[in-house]
């Protein structure tokens, strides 16, 4: 895939000519960016890469919003050899004593592929990560691939939409990362809607938002949520679910937290 091929064109009717041209490039510099080749028809990795003067002006003119333009300059300049950029699976001890002091508020940290890296005893009695084998504790392999993922989430579309978007951010910011291209091979075999889905190239980073959740025990759940990148690990993001003090959900996620002490 090269840095400028979206599937659907961002300005329905636009042509390779006509962007070029508004990007005041040749037709055939573009189509060879469009190919992953650097402008001297060499791969863009041997090449010197792209100047950001030229993914500017692409980008203005596919009206790439802000994350779909920082997506396009990550694409077009992947890690060089010698420097590619590895996950970091292990959660520093603190970062593990924060979420245990969080006895209210379910929290819980992702890797780059979303693996599910740490999480406290709420997240654990919401969504049940110690009952799953490590290597099924990924958020967007349960959504596809697991029966409960379906029934976890009632909007599952819209939120099976958005992972797949976030996880394609994340693969173009780490073309490099094994784990990344594992999960996305996997899931391509193995899942008609993830294949259909990563097809749309949507790209977004999904750092806020709301997701319902329905749990077996403290029924439907409205869970706003927070995302953090850990600063010593960037790599690594913090998610907490942040429910309105006092509201239903507060009290439904209080009892499940008495109830999970209880039969601890």
């Amino acid at each position: 895939m090269g840095p400028a091929s979206h599937g659907r064109r961002r300005v329905p009717g636009l042509r390779r000519e006509e962007v070029a041209q508004l990007a005041g490039v040749s037709v055939d510099y573009y189509i060879r960016l469009e190919q992953g080749r650097g402008p001297g028809g060499t791969s863009r990795t041997k090449s010197g890469g792209v100047s950001d003067a030229v993914l500017d002006s692409i980008a203005r003119v596919l009206r790439l919003d802000e994350t779909e333009h920082a997506y396009l300059h990550a694409v077009a300049r992947p890690p060089k050899k010698g420097e590619r950029r590895r996950s970091t699976p292990r959660v520093r001890p603190g970062i593990q004593l924060l979420l245990d002091s969080m006895e209210r508020t379910p929290a819980f940290v992702l890797g780059p592929s979303l693996d599910v890296l740490a999480w406290n005893a709420l997240a654990d009695a919401l969504t049940g990560f110690s009952s799953m084998a490590p290597s099924r504790r990924n958020m967007v392999r349960r959504l596809f691939l697991e029966p409960e993922g379906r029934d976890l989430y009632p909007d599952w579309a819209a939120i099976a939409a958005q992972s797949v978007a976030h996880l394609r951010l994340s693969a173009g910011a780490r073309p490099d990362d094994r784990g990344v291209r594992e999960l996305v091979g996997e899931l391509s075999v193995k899942s008609e809607d993830f294949r259909r889905l990563w097809a749309d190239h949507q790209v977004k980073a999904c750092m806020y938002g709301v997701k319902r959740v329905r749990h077996p025990v403290a029924g439907l759940l409205t869970l706003p949520y927070e995302s953090l990148t850990l600063p010593e690990a960037p790599e690594q993001t913090l998610v907490v679910y942040t429910p309105e003090p006092g509201s239903e959900t507060a009290e439904r996620l209080a009892l499940l937290a008495s109830w999970t002490t209880t039969h601890a």
